[in-house]
């Protein structure tokens, strides 16, 4: 079989660009390729942020529903896990990522690029999720990813309907971060956005994601436990040492790290 998730390197950043044409319809297949490419991009020190990307057309308009129309309970529950399980370690990933949405981010498409850090899109871009239509929920992580960006209400309201949501409104729900022309530019603004991480302290980067994503599972007190614990462990770093004494001698802004 051709691979259907590519990954591509330049000038430290990662590219996974889907490849299943026309409407990059997530399948098992794309799912065990990706996630076989995660551990590769957590390792490589010349990788400083990812961007994933499903061409100048579409994004991912869904899951592939022939795949899965006549599995039953127990065959879901195995083919559920695997969806969870590459989405899962995309989100935990240790370093920046951005979704480059062009098009259609539907369905599965959409709860994939909600386990990336930030969402750029295409000004005609659509998103949502129409499980609903189907007789069934999101099951790739949308119902709790979409309710911790734009509130239960309003995931719930989206969630009900299946409707599709244009870019301007998903951006002011808090689901998309940055609204571009189409075509070339959604990639190239994603681009941009993941350039600030190159060259950056990727241990601190890493902590801060780390911090975040646990202490939004905890109450406000094991938080702050989670975020006192990390900050202190970066004073074991090279960049911490780097970067508190370029200020000192320096000013703010003009450190120069390694990333360990």
């Amino acid at each position: 079989m051709s691979p259907l998730a590519h990954l591509e390197v330049a000038d430290g950043i990662a590219t996974i660009r889907l490849d299943r044409p026309p409407m990059n319809a997530l399948c098992a297949q794309i799912g065990q390729e990706i996630g076989a490419l995660l551990p590769e991009i957590a390792e490589r020190a010349d990788i400083a942020a990812v961007v994933v990307y499903g061409g100048e057309k579409v994004f991912a308009a869904g899951a592939d529903i022939k795949e899965m129309a006549e599995l039953d309970f127990v065959s879901m529950s195995r083919y559920g896990r695997l969806l969870q399980d590459f989405t899962n370690a995309l989100a935990a990933l240790t370093k920046p990522t951005i979704a480059a949405i062009t098009g259609y981010a539907l369905g599965g498409g959409f709860e994939l690029a909600l386990c990336c850090d930030f969402r750029v899109a295409g000004e005609k871009a659509k998103v949502g999720f129409p499980e609903i239509t189907l007789g069934v929920i999101p099951g790739m992580g949308g119902t709790q990813r979409a309710a911790r960006l734009a509130g239960p209400s309003k995931a719930k309201e989206i969630i009900f309907s299946g409707r599709f949501i244009g870019a301007a409104e998903a951006l002011d729900m808090g689901l998309i971060d940055q609204v571009v022309p189409d075509g070339e530019d959604v990639y190239e603004a994603a681009l941009a956005w993941a350039r600030r991480y190159v060259g950056g302290p990727a241990v601190a980067y890493a902590a801060a994601k780390d911090a975040i994503q646990r202490g939004l599972e905890v109450d406000l007190a094991n938080g702050l436990e989670i975020e006192r614990n990390a900050f202190a462990a970066l004073f074991s770093t090279k960049d911490q040492k780097a970067g508190m004494r370029s200020f000192i001698e320096n000013g703010p802004g003009k450190a120069t790290f390694e990333g360990a």
